[in-house]
């Protein structure tokens, strides 16, 4: 009797667990990177968790967690399912998630990382940045601190256990909380060049029209790959393969000022080993460095 009845208590453990977890009853959770203010977005965020909602006849929440880092450890942990977030936190967890699509701008599934700087400065090329103040995007960006970081390792610029300071000089490395504070230490006249995305400056979405005819390119590097739609390594293939088909859905011509708004670009379906390319190597090197 003892032996049935721990039988049957096992039963409805393995039932209640299984009914809380992600590919249970409730709702499918959507998470995207707090790139603008999250109560901003809360238009944006009904209007996607709707349409979702109906193409995959399931109940469909869009949350805006804090940072990236918490949207990863929620698809480790199973608590997010699918989560548009950049290639390099992608790549920093392959195990924790795997690639849906990914962005496409102007045909392409990457873009470049620039240095700029204003015209009251003659720099040429990022070898003209020897000793003298720069600011990275953050400390975590891809083509705002990872991309430009390796494109100095591949040029020799600095050692295979080097740091930025090696060339640009001690206390000559500042780092912003974002491209547009990265532009603004140049603006303030903290540093002489920022490293950012080219979209930034070549598009019309962050920076006023005055601040970014300031601006000129001191130099390129990349490939960077865009960003990616990725979903819980562990989510059902039905339930991937319907949010993937309701994602592509969004190119259609109605849907496209809310792709726009949400996600930059239109979304492709792409390699993901080809996509990520060598942004491991480029990683490791970069949260190797310590000040």
């Amino acid at each position: 009797m003892d032996r049935r009845f721990r039988a049957f208590v096992l039963s409805c453990l393995v039932l209640v667990v299984s009914a809380c977890g992600g590919d249970g009853p409730g709702p499918v959770v959507v998470a995207l990177q707090p790139h603008k203010d999250p109560d901003r977005m809360l238009a944006e965020r009904e209007r996607l968790a709707s349409f979702l909602s109906e193409r995959i006849d399931r109940e469909v929440d869009v949350v805006v967690p804090s940072s990236s880092l918490v949207i990863v450890e929620g698809l480790r942990g199973g608590t997010i399912d699918i989560a548009y977030l950049s290639s390099s936190d992608l790549a920093r967890k392959r195990d924790a998630a795997t690639l849906l699509l990914a962005g496409e701008i102007d045909g392409r599934t990457d873009y470049e990382s620039l240095w700029v700087t204003t015209e009251e400065y003659d720099h040429d090329s990022v070898d003209d940045l020897r000793g003298r103040p720069v600011a990275f995007a953050s400390r975590t960006s891809t083509s705002g601190f990872v991309i430009p970081l390796w494109d100095l390792r591949q040029q020799g610029l600095i050692g295979p256990d080097g740091r930025p300071q090696d060339h640009f000089g001690e206390g000559n490395v500042l780092y912003g909380t974002g491209y547009v504070s990265a532009i603004e230490k140049v603006l303030a006249g903290e540093a002489e060049a920022a490293a950012v995305s080219a979209y930034v400056i070549e598009g019309n979405e962050h920076l006023d029209e005055a601040v970014r005819t300031r601006m000129r390119v001191v130099d390129r590097q990349g490939p960077v790959p865009t960003h990616v739609i990725a979903a819980r390594a562990t989510l059902d293939t039905p339930t991937r393969d319907a949010l993937r088909g309701a994602l592509l859905a969004l190119d259609a011509a109605e849907h496209r000022d809310l792709r726009e708004a949400l996600f930059v670009s239109r979304l492709v379906e792409v390699d993901a080993d080809e996509h990520l390319g060598d942004l491991g190597p480029a990683i490791e090197f970069a949260e190797s460095i310590t000040d």
